[in-house]
């Protein structure tokens, strides 16, 4: 890895998908985590699969694990304020807030990023 420079990952995640989340999403999101193949992880919480994390208790552990090996997890605040589900991400310590200026920077930077 070059010390010079931070090398990180947006999992840009929009999908309702539980099996993707659970076989893609989650396992390359830690494992980037475990093998250092990524300085910072991050995986970004768009669209349908707000309402998934809100719901599903399988999909919650998940991400509580990925929180505990350090992947910061946020969420859209509109698309979580579309679905009613604010509150629920929130108490799942998911950082919710308007990511559309930061969505937008990330894909102006040299930083990389993954869609699902």
């Amino acid at each position: 890895m070059n010390s010079q420079k931070s090398e990180k990952i947006l999992i840009l995640w929009a999908s309702d998908n539980k099996d993707s989340a659970m076989n893609m999403v989650f396992m390359y999101a830690e494992n980037s985590k475990i093998n250092a193949w990524w300085d910072d992880v991050f995986l970004l919480i768009w669209g349908a699969s707000s309402r998934l994390v809100s719901e599903d208790k399988d999909i919650q552990g998940y991400v509580e694990v990925l929180l505990k090996r350090g992947v910061r997890v946020i969420a859209c605040k509109k698309c979580a304020e579309n679905y009613g589900v604010v509150e629920q991400l929130e108490r799942q310590n998911i950082e919710v807030f308007y990511a559309g200026q930061f969505l937008s920077d990330w894909l102006k930077s040299d930083h990389k990023v993954i869609s699902v």
